[in-house]
């Protein structure tokens, strides 16, 4: 894979955890249910893309994130998955519940990453990377405390570029798995309350992430992002030449 080129700084504006603009999501029909996580895994995967991921925590703070890049995990036919040949465990029940399920799984004894049920028998999407929106001093102060002394200071892009600093910049723990994430009162999934295209020039189709010791499933192009958005985790540029940018681009206000 090519070297990652340094990208230009979100233009992102200082925190604001009050903000004005964003209000809760049964006051203004943002919040997406039921029938948006109801659709097959890479469709879910693509869809996404764009939306907002919305956490309050218990304190009454809020944060948000555009989702800016996912993985597509098929099942029982993808060797990949947790739930590969259709193996069900206490660990992966969340990905044989309804669409929408949370699945929260840890890595390495100590770091979560989330993902959310789809149609498909053990079928799910990881949540890879998001474009910090609101509450970004929390964010920081919530990745920081998880850092070594003496690191330097994160950039926001860097808040949460990969699926473990997702989970600890919005402070999604581990007893958030098989909670629901059409229904919750403490996270959920919006539209774009401002219907903007989402930064990007289309949707880039790429191997996933991490999984290269499972054969022809690792090559598979279910790792899903958009295009020059600073936020994304791992940039393919092989992917980025050979993925036709006009087709499946997204634009954040959409519903599927």
């Amino acid at each position: 894979m090519a070297a990652r080129k340094r990208r230009a700084a979100l233009p992102l504006t200082s925190d604001d955890c009050a903000s004005r603009y964003f209000t809760t999501p049964e006051d203004d029909g943002l919040r997406l249910g039921r029938d948006f996580f109801d659709q097959p895994c890479v469709a879910l995967a693509k869809a996404f893309l764009g939306k907002v991921l919305a956490r309050r925590r218990a304190d009454g703070t809020l944060l948000r994130g555009r989702v800016v890049e996912t993985e597509a995990y098929l099942g029982g036919e993808d060797r990949a998955s947790h739930s590969a040949g259709g193996k069900r465990t206490e660990r992966n029940a969340a990905m044989f519940m309804r669409p929408g399920t949370i699945y929260v799984y840890s890595i390495y004894g100590i770091y979560l990453c989330m993902n959310v049920s789809s149609q498909g028998e053990g079928a799910a999407v990881l949540l890879r990377s998001l474009e910090p929106l609101q509450g970004q001093a929390v964010m920081r102060e919530l990745r920081s405390a998880r850092r070594r002394g003496g690191s330097r200071p994160l950039k926001e892009e860097e808040l949460c570029n990969g699926p473990s600093k997702l989970c600890q910049a919005l402070d999604i723990p581990r007893t958030f798995d098989r909670r629901d994430l059409a229904g919750d009162a403490d996270v959920w999934l919006e539209r774009d309350a401002r219907g903007e295209s989402a930064p990007g020039g289309g949707v880039v189709a790429a191997a996933r992430v991490g999984i290269q010791a499972h054969g022809e499933w690792a090559a598979k192009p279910l790792r899903f992002y958009l295009h020059g958005h600073p936020c994304v985790s791992v940039v393919d540029r092989k992917a980025e030449r050979e993925t036709p940018l006009n087709e499946g681009s997204t634009r954040s206000g959409d519903n599927t």
